[in-house]
């Protein structure tokens, strides 16, 4: 999160072999690009969805229950004017149950400006250009790409990429700014958002910079909400100014707790992540169906989120690093990233105890040295051209996934040590980490899986080691990673991984530091020093790209499904 930045840069250095790991409104269609053999559509139901998770409030955030409470209507839809002008005017005056309907239209979110937070709240983030403190809500546009949340200022066209149209977010003590979030659903628990787009909001120096985020309370080590869904979503920015203003997270949750379900979302541009799931204290119990993020620093990003998380059926594209999940000991405790399964369950997925699992999706071409970066930050060393990180993550399973045309690596198993401070209440070796003098707390990838995964034209960069997979290990005796049934034309490092790491849950006796493997992985991030002739492109807050958003993502089929009659919807349908 953005307010970890001010110790992100007290991490370490390469000394000793260790490296750190991070962590326009045009409109590709839908279901374009290549997915995995066996990936169609409609492939999530057919083992369960999310070790239950989905299956108990719609499958991945598309079946909608009929409310039983009010509807209120915002701005104007086919003529006929709702009765709030403002989202926020239309959520203050809502109660648990009722619908929430907005007509197309640019709507410039300021609640965080008409009231401004306090220093604690800033930190917590409770605070957004819309905020939702009331429970059970549903917000839903009636048209994805024209009902816009937007953080530039009132009279600009819609996402206005110029400075002067930016807006930095309301005063702190010392006359700084604390940025700008879109819509944070603030300890609220079973809201769901669907059918909109939110651009530029940006970030400063409370936790900010985050286009909608579903927040428990950033930083409390507890769980603040539950029961939230997401669907037919877009965020981004046109506008990056540097890294102190950048937005941080498109679609966001932490201190959440399931069930709950992301589908159809789409997020870039984002200097952290375009998603993100962290601090749920093993009780994460989401679904993602159907996303695409792309032009991120990272495509994902999970710290300390584990239990049933299934992601599935999705796009990761032209990012700097693909997907990366992490144990960290301070930032949104507590750790680890654990992806074993709650209580005495088994997933009904795996048939093991890892609910974690990522299948079924296009991991492609993630090599953008020129994507939002904020210097410093554990995103930012998320090393490039790689297709998916996996950093002092455990028993995660990655499965039945293609991961082509990643010029670094397509897979990387990798520890993650962190010099933080731990949260309080937290111990390094409590928490599975082992002290390192100089290094803080050091977290190897145990117990983790990559099966019947298919890998091509990775590692073109074509430096040693460069390929399909790899696996750092730095000690042993611990519930070692398994490889089986993958099919890597451009090998993996060490060579052996699919013959003497074949079966799971088996103890490693030893370290593997994978030889060349680390020096490469360490020049990658930016951590250490080059081996000789070691290339690898380094990315700059001052070579940033910003794309437009593709054409034709798609709206939700029927924004008036489960509604009762009003205005705008009759029989169910838009009227």
């Amino acid at each position: 999160m953005r307010a970890r930045r001010s110790f992100w840069r007290r991490c370490c250095a390469a000394a000793g072999g260790l490296v750190l790991f991070a962590g326009l409104l045009a409109g590709v269609t839908a279901g374009g690009g290549r997915l995995p053999a066996g990936a169609a559509a409609g492939a999530a139901s057919r083992d369960g969805a999310a070790a239950g998770a989905a299956s108990r409030d719609g499958a991945a955030g598309t079946h909608h229950r009929a409310s039983r409470g009010r509807v209120l209507l915002v701005g104007t839809f086919d003529g006929r004017r709702g009765r709030y002008a403002s989202i926020q005017a239309a959520v203050d005056a809502a109660r648990p149950g009722d619908t929430i309907l907005i007509g197309p239209g640019d709507y410039h979110a300021s609640d965080d400006l008409a009231h401004p937070p306090t220093p604690a709240q800033a930190a917590l983030g409770d605070f957004g250009g819309v905020l939702v403190t009331t429970p059970r809500l549903t917000i839903r546009g009636m048209d994805r790409s024209t009902v816009i949340v937007d953080g530039t200022r009132p009279g600009s066209p819609a996402c206005d990429p110029a400075r002067a149209a930016q807006v930095l977010g309301p005063l702190d003590p010392r006359g700084g700014h604390y940025g700008t979030n879109g819509i944070v659903v603030f300890r609220a628990g079973a809201v769901t958002v669907q059918n909109l787009t939110v651009c530029n909001f940006l970030s400063g120096k409370g936790a900010s910079g985050n286009g909608i985020w579903w927040n428990g309370g950033a930083q409390t080590a507890k769980i603040g909400l539950a029961r939230y869904r997401g669907a037919y979503l877009t965020a981004t920015t046109t506008y990056y100014g540097s890294p102190a203003v950048a937005p941080t997270y498109g679609i966001f949750a932490n201190n959440a707790a399931g069930p709950a379900s992301w589908a159809h979302i789409y997020a870039s541009n984002f200097d952290d992540s375009g998603m993100y799931v962290g601090a749920c204290q093993q009780r994460c119990d989401v679904t993602v169906t159907n996303a695409w993020m792309e032009y991120n620093a990272l495509g994902y990003s999970g710290t300390n989120s584990g239990g049933a998380i299934v992601i599935e059926h999705s796009r990761f594209e032209h990012n700097q690093d693909g997907f990366d999940t992490n144990t960290q000991i301070y930032g949104d405790p507590p750790p680890p990233q654990n992806g074993d399964c709650p209580g005495t369950t088994s997933s009904p997925i795996t048939h093991t105890r890892s609910c974690w699992v990522f299948r079924y999706n296009l991991v492609e071409d993630n090599n953008d040295a020129h994507a939002p970066i904020a210097p410093g930050g554990y995103a930012s060393a998320g090393p490039v051209g790689t297709g998916m990180t996996i950093s002092g993550g455990r028993n995660d399973t990655v499965t039945d996934n293609t991961f082509t045309g990643n010029a670094a690596w397509g897979v990387l198993f990798v520890p993650f040590p962190d010099k933080d401070r731990p949260y309080p209440g937290v111990t390094c070796q409590g928490s599975g980490g082992h002290e390192v003098t100089g290094f803080g707390c050091v977290y190897d990838p145990e117990g983790d899986a990559l099966l019947h995964n298919t890998f091509s034209d990775n590692g073109s960069w074509h430096n040693p080691t460069n390929g399909d997979y790899g696996q750092i290990t730095l000690f042993g005796h611990e519930p070692q990673d398994c490889f089986a049934g993958n099919s890597a034309p451009d090998g993996s490092t060490p060579s052996t991984l699919e013959r003497v790491q074949a079966r799971c849950g088996r103890m490693s006796a030893a370290s593997d530091s994978g030889g060349a493997l680390l020096g490469q992985v360490e020049c990658d991030t930016g951590f250490g020093l080059c081996p000789k002739g070691a290339h690898y492109p380094k990315p700059s807050a001052s070579s940033v790209d910003l794309h437009r958003l593709p054409r034709g993502l798609t709206s939700m089929p029927n924004p008036c499904k489960g509604v009762p009659a009003n205005a705008w919807c009759k029989g169910g349908r838009p009227i």
